[in-house]
């Protein structure tokens, strides 16, 4: 009989410890992201445009595909692309967990495994990149006027999240691609309930002395400091 109270006792231990930091994750997720990071910025005299683009839950950061202060053609490149021709302006990255990019195609196709190691940080990451012709500025895709040495420095928090072989980005050889004109590539860090893919977008931004949340797991947290 002790033994069974024992056992009951620990398990609403567990229950009411995986409650209760639901409750203060919930909470952090809400009113953390309401924090403003770098809130003065301004886009005087700033003439590089980069983007922050929303699917509703997942965001990328677009940069030009090439200005005279990088190239990325040099270092993402795609077969059978609009990249090959001069129409390919922009250049979308997106970090994630790669499980879910190359295995989760819909909703439907998710795995209670893919979810528990991607929500625990045990599995490996990606870097989706994707070619545009152009973009629309609208709610879920905000223009950034920045400077160069901003911009240089997104571009170096960018290339570092990228796992490389001398120079070179680890491209992920696969037919899990969205399109003709994206690629995936091997990326740094695990992804988890604390680090997911707008906690990254979050911290280019930070990295390039732009608005940002203090911290944000969902793309709101980032889009509500860029609304008018």
């Amino acid at each position: 009989m002790k033994n069974i109270r024992k056992t009951a006792k620990f398990f609403l231990k567990l229950i009411l410890g995986f409650i209760g930091f639901l409750l203060i994750y919930i909470l952090s997720a809400f009113l953390l992201p309401k924090i403003p990071v770098n809130s003065d910025v301004t886009a005087d005299g700033k003439t590089i445009q980069v983007y922050i683009l929303s699917n509703g839950v997942h965001t990328d950061i677009v940069l030009p595909v090439k200005n005279d202060l990088y190239d990325w053609s040099q270092k993402v490149k795609f077969e059978n692309t609009i990249a090959k021709d001069s129409t390919a302006q922009l250049v979308a990255f997106g970090w994630g967990d790669k499980g879910f990019y190359l295995e989760t195609p819909t909703w439907d196709d998710l795995k209670f495994s893919t979810a528990f190691k991607a929500a625990s940080g045990l599995s490996t990451s990606a870097i989706h990149t994707t070619f545009y012709k152009s973009l629309k500025e609208n709610a879920q895709c905000k223009r950034l006027l920045i400077s160069e040495s901003e911009y240089m420095k997104l571009v170096g928090f960018i290339t570092n999240s990228f796992k490389q072989d001398s120079d070179n980005f680890l491209k992920i050889e696969t037919d899990a691609v969205y399109g003709k004109n994206d690629a995936f590539y091997e990326a740094k860090g695990s992804y988890s309930l604390f680090h997911t893919c707008n906690t990254w977008t979050n911290n280019a931004l930070k990295a390039a002395d732009q608005k940002a949340a203090l911290w944000t797991p969902t793309d709101i947290g980032i889009l509500n400091h860029y609304t008018k």
